[in-house]
């Protein structure tokens, strides 16, 4: 589960790449504390030059019975409004925030992601896929 304050750019970016990567083989959630009312037309941007098309998706709010259905939780500055369970693993990715940023400014964030979700995977022992822009 990522895991954001609006679901609108960080935990929807890696979310995306946590399904795509996997091939589908990871159970992926995203929410917010305080969602946004749409996903960030740059981070949808970003997305799209790598292939992945976010259009579909809405910000979720952040429930407790997700974080209880997650083995791992990633938060993204959510801070103390994110539930902490026992038994979950928990990792803190410490990202810049793309809210009212264009797409040049959302693209290191992106490839950031991008690589942590990568190493994510292979700590799972989940093989990593071709995105569908890399075919």
């Amino acid at each position: 589960m990522f895991v954001c304050v609006h679901n609108a750019g960080r935990s929807q970016m890696a979310a995306a790449y946590a399904h795509h990567l996997s091939g589908g083989a990871v159970e992926v959630r995203s929410a917010g504390s305080a969602p946004a009312e749409t996903i960030n037309p740059a981070v949808r941007e970003a997305l799209l030059e790598e292939g992945i098309d976010i259009s579909a998706e809405k910000p979720k709010v952040l429930t407790d019975q997700a974080v209880r259905a997650s083995d791992v939780v990633i938060t993204m500055g959510c801070g103390d409004t994110c539930p902490f369970y026992p038994g979950k693993r928990y990792e803190d990715w410490v990202l810049e925030d793309p809210a009212g940023q264009g797409v040049d400014a959302v693209r290191p964030i992106r490839d950031d992601i991008k690589r942590r979700v990568t190493e994510l995977l292979a700590s799972l022992d989940v093989p990593v896929q071709p995105l569908p822009g890399d075919r």
